[in-house]
């Protein structure tokens, strides 16, 4: 039996050993890895708020019938260019052309019975107000037809501006009227455009206090240029210029009207279309760290603050997003923070910092600071 033992007791001290060689591999930390980080510094930037607009014509004019009547012709089609004067539509005129005949018989007679009391007036024979009420019933006979005359040139309705014919409601064969809800079309001048967008009460004071002027006329003769972003996500290429600021805020929305205005040469822009106004601001001696260095938690915002070769998590508060630059609040310049990988690590990871530059982790052609 003590061979036995003498025998067995080798073999566990060797499994013992082995195993707490084991443990203590398997207890030792990682390997601190490279990363690269950034000095946190404050810069300037312009960035652009936006802003939903909606795009007019400087000119929108409805198209209405003066008289009743049904729609005989319609001479143009939806988009399509006219000139001012050029014919639209043509209503029925035929009960109009009968009334215009019995107008015209009228004049007739009221000019029969006028030149038959001229001599008898002349002679003495009857009194001069026979032949003035003759001559008075001979001018309400010819007022009643140009009245009627007019009607039917009113019939033929022509373009009042220049411009592009908006959406045809009404077609061949319609009855139409001057009291319709709804015009025949519309005609906008859209060789310029206005740009309609409101901005809250809040950015309405920052706005004003930002434009150069010691009074409002002043401030008004510096109201910057407006750049516009389309429906594809393409910036217009003609700048635009704010031209007006409402004057009292809304009361339902808070918020105040603007307008401002654009060339429109290639007729890009239409009536009704909608659009984003981009408006610049320039962000002066804020802090900027690159936007992929923040990450979120429970909708708060952090960023990795290096702390020898340890990251620790620190709060932030964003305040805008530009060109993927974060301007925030909550750090101090000169503070060391992760730049890239913070989806790799935790509160507490060892790294190798490896310094680097801004503009190098935006990875961009265009120079960040301004």
């Amino acid at each position: 039996m003590k061979k036995i033992f003498f025998l067995i007791a080798p073999v566990m001290c060797l499994v013992l050993f082995v195993n707490c060689g084991e443990d203590k591999t398997a207890q030792q930390p990682p390997a601190a890895l490279p990363f690269p980080t950034i000095k946190v510094v404050r810069t300037s930037v312009d960035n652009f708020v936006s802003y939903p607009a909606s795009i007019e014509g400087i000119v929108n004019s409805q198209i209405r019938a003066k008289v009743a009547g049904y729609v005989q012709e319609v001479f143009v089609d939806e988009g399509e260019m006219v000139k001012k004067g050029q014919p639209l539509f043509r209503l029925e005129t035929q009960s109009l052309s009968q009334d215009a005949a019995a107008a015209k018989a009228q004049i007739n007679v009221a000019q029969v019975e006028v030149d038959k009391l001229k001599p008898l007036v002349e002679k003495n024979i009857i009194s001069k107000v026979q032949l003035q009420t003759a001559m008075a019933n001979l001018e309400q006979a010819k007022s009643n037809y140009k009245s009627i005359t007019a009607n039917i040139d009113y019939a033929n309705i022509k373009s009042p501006v220049n411009g592009v014919v908006g959406s045809i409601p009404f077609r061949k064969g319609n009855l139409v009227s001057g009291q319709d809800s709804q015009p025949l079309t519309t005609v906008s001048n859209i060789e310029q455009v206005y740009a309609f967008f409101s901005m809250n009460e809040k950015d309405l004071l920052g706005f004003i206090k930002s434009i150069a002027g010691e009074t409002l006329d002043e401030k008004a003769k510096n109201l910057p240029k407006v750049q516009l972003k389309l429906a594809d996500g393409s910036i217009y290429d003609h700048l635009g210029q704010i031209e007006t600021i409402g004057g009292e805020i809304n009361p339902n929305t808070g918020t105040v009207q603007f307008r401002a205005t654009f060339p429109n040469p290639q007729g890009l822009l239409r009536n009704g279309s909608s659009a984003t106004l981009l408006l610049s601001e320039k962000l002066e001696n804020v802090l900027a760290v690159p936007a992929l260095s923040t990450f979120e938690q429970q909708n708060k915002n952090f960023v990795y603050l290096v702390q020898g070769d340890t990251l620790v998590t620190k709060a932030i508060v964003p305040l805008a997003n530009v060109k993927g630059l974060t301007i925030l609040e909550g750090l101090n310049e000169g503070d060391q923070i992760l730049a890239k990988g913070v989806g790799s690590v935790r509160p507490g990871t060892k790294i190798i910092p490896q310094l680097t530059t801004l503009d190098s982790i935006l990875n961009s052609f265009d120079k960040v600071f301004k």
